[in-house]
């Protein structure tokens, strides 16, 4: 943590942005507005101009916090002000402890703050390619890092139908009524789940880009079916071919965390990539998830799942991107941090 007296630097990274071709001419003269494995290995090896990034979910990102309190860290990320910050501190067990704050609370995971926290790290070259893995509140979990880009474990997905809701005063008209939607809007092939790959979301799947786009949450409403059902929030998408290139395009609210809309969460991706598996015929083991294309103004996103598979079945997943630094700010607190002994992680 660089911190003079009581004052600490945040990095603003946004995690999952969208790379584009800048400068390449063969990959202009190709048309591609997004780079594969190889063009990334070419580009990073100086054979191409680098592509720059846009779009993404800016996160804070605090690193050597390991003199701070809870209460400092809830302090952080207030003054920060984004939708979750990251604090990096060492660990006894794995490569790095990660504590994950909203501005209202404390959050066990945090999918763009740990993509854009790694890529950072991996910029730094604090961590470097291959297997690493974070501590967090809820335990251990692997990252790995390949070619720049940070990817996450996530578990075997659980999923909950309406029916099961029952008993917690939430049926799937009162979820469609908190977002503005009919029945008629929805995909006649999916209805509502709640899914848990790591934190529980409900995933909606809506018709099309159309249906996408006209969604009104309200968010008093979404809030009290969080709480009820202990989500993080809700995710409603479209597989619609018209509204996106990639296997679905998403929307996410979660106003139980203080967020309104979000442009990439890299936990909700997971388990909507999982669905898309179980449930919808996508049987591949690897799945792009777009999101914040239908936001306002717009935060192209993009967040890459792969699956592990056992006889046809997830057994966990890892959920992944790019991350890119936007700008520095420097927080004072109301009280100076404990200053830590030695130097942060490798």
């Amino acid at each position: 943590m660089t911190h003079t007296e009581a004052t600490v630097t945040a990095r603003i990274v946004n995690g999952f942005v969208t790379l584009k071709d800048c400068g390449d001419p063969e990959l202009l003269k190709a048309g591609r507005d997004g780079l594969s494995d190889e063009d990334l290995k070419r580009v990073g090896n100086g054979g191409a101009a680098r592509p720059s990034a846009t779009g993404g979910n800016p996160a804070g990102v605090v690193l050597d916090a390991d003199g701070l309190s809870d209460a400092q860290m809830l302090e952080i990320a207030q003054k920060v002000g984004l939708s979750e910050t990251a604090f990096v501190s060492r660990s006894e067990t794995e490569g790095f402890k990660l504590d994950f704050f909203t501005p209202t609370r404390r959050i066990a995971h945090c999918g763009h703050a740990t993509i854009a926290t790694f890529s950072y790290l991996a910029e730094l070259g604090r961590v470097s390619e291959g297997e690493t893995s974070k501590e967090t509140v809820d335990g251990p979990r692997k990252i790995i890092i390949r070619d720049g880009a940070a990817y996450m474990e996530q578990l075997a997905p659980r999923y909950e139908d309406p029916s099961e809701w029952a008993d917690r005063g939430v049926q799937e008209q009162d979820v469609l009524n908190a977002l503005g939607l009919t029945p008629e809007d929805l995909n006649p092939r999916f209805s509502p789940k709640l899914a848990n790959t790591g934190n529980s979301f409900v995933l909606v799947a809506v018709k099309d880009g159309a249906a996408l786009k006209a969604v009104k949450p309200g968010l008093a409403q979404l809030e009290a079916i969080s709480e009820a059902l202990d989500l993080i929030g809700f995710y409603v998408f479209t597989t619609d071919p018209g509204a996106t290139s990639a296997d679905a395009t998403a929307r996410m609210f979660a106003p139980r965390y203080g967020i309104s809309e979000e442009s990439a969460t890299g936990m909700a991706a997971g388990p909507l990539a999982c669905a898309l598996y179980d449930h919808l015929g996508v049987r591949r083991p690897k799945l792009l998830i777009e999101q914040g294309h239908f936001m306002e103004p717009a935060s192209p996103s993009e967040i890459t799942v792969e699956l592990n598979l056992d006889a046809g079945r997830v057994t966990g997943l890892m959920a992944g991107g790019y991350g890119a630094v936007m700008k520095e700010l420097q927080i004072k607190l109301d009280h100076s941090p404990v200053p830590a002994v030695g130097g942060g992680n490798d």
